[in-house]
C-alpha cells in the first residue's frame, strides 16, 4: 500500500488523476493540493512514496517545488504533469531530479504505468523523452545561451516570447513589474539579445515556442 501526493490547480484533472490511480494501484492514502505553496510543509508532515507534481501552478511554479524537494526530500520520487510539449520542459525537470515527466494528453494506462515504475524505484522515461535526453547528450553542453538561464528567467523568456507584456506576466508569476523587468534585463544580457523580437525570434528558432502562438 502506497502514499501518493497529487498536486494540481484543476479539480477536475485531480478528480480524473485521483480514479485513474484508486482503480489501477493499492493506495493507503491519496491527497490532493492545488497550489505549489503547500506543497514543503505537506510533505514534511507526511511520508509520500511518490508525488504528482503539476508544472503550472498558482503561488508557486512546479519546477521550483521540484527544486525544494528535492533539497529537502532527495529519495522522495517527483512525477512531472504538463501541458506543455515535453520539449519545452522534460530536460529541465529532469536535470533538477524528477522521476519522470508526463504530458496530461497521455492516456490513462501511461500515467499508472509511470506511477507503477517510479513506486518501484524506476524513472519513467516515454519514448519522447529517451529521445530528447539522447538529442541532449549528443550537443555540446551550454552551447545553447538559454541553458544559461535560472528557472524563473527561462519562465519569463517563454513568456515574453509568447507575446505577454509585462504586467501580463507580473500578475500571472505574482511579481511586480519590477521584478519581471529586472529578469528581462538579466536573461537579454545573458543571452546577448537586444529586445523582444530578437528575443522572440530566438525562442521561435529553437523551438521554444511555435511560430502560430
Amino acid at each position: 500500500m502506497h502514499k501518493v501526493l497529487i498536486v494540481d490547480d484543476h479539480p477536475l484533472v485531480r478528480r480524473g488523476l485521483c480514479q485513474i490511480l484508486q482503480e489501477s494501484i493499492s493506495l493507503s492514502q491519496l491527497d490532493e493540493l492545488s497550489n505549489g505553496t503547500e506543497v514543503l510543509s505537506r510533505v514534511n508532515e507526511e511520508s509520500y512514496d511518490v508525488v504528482v507534481l503539476d508544472i503550472s501552478l498558482p503561488g508557486r511554479d512546479g519546477l521550483e517545488v521540484l527544486k525544494d524537494l528535492q533539497y529537502y526530500h532527495p529519495d522522495l520520487p517527483v512525477l512531472i504533469l504538463s501541458i506543455q510539449s515535453e520539449s519545452q520542459y522534460a530536460l529541465r525537470a529532469l536535470k533538477l531530479g524528477a522521476a519522470g515527466c508526463l504530458n496530461k494528453a497521455t492516456a490513462p494506462e501511461e500515467l499508472v504505468n509511470a506511477v507503477r515504475q517510479v513506486l518501484q524505484g524506476s524513472r519513467y522515461l516515454s519514448q519522447k523523452v529517451s529521445q530528447l535526453l539522447l538529442e541532449d547528450y549528443q550537443h555540446i553542453h551550454g552551447d545553447e545561451p538559454h541553458k544559461q538561464l535560472s528557472e524563473r528567467e527561462y519562465q519569463v523568456l517563454i513568456m515574453l516570447a509568447s507575446g505577454l507584456i509585462p504586467s501580463e506576466i507580473s500578475g500571472q508569476l505574482n511579481l511586480s513589474i519590477k521584478t519581471v523587468s529586472t529578469y528581462r534585463s538579466r536573461l537579454l544580457h545573458k543571452m546577448d539579445l537586444k529586445n523582444n523580437a530578437q528575443l522572440t525570434y530566438y525562442a521561435v528558432k529553437h523551438n521554444l515556442i511555435s511560430e502560430t502562438r
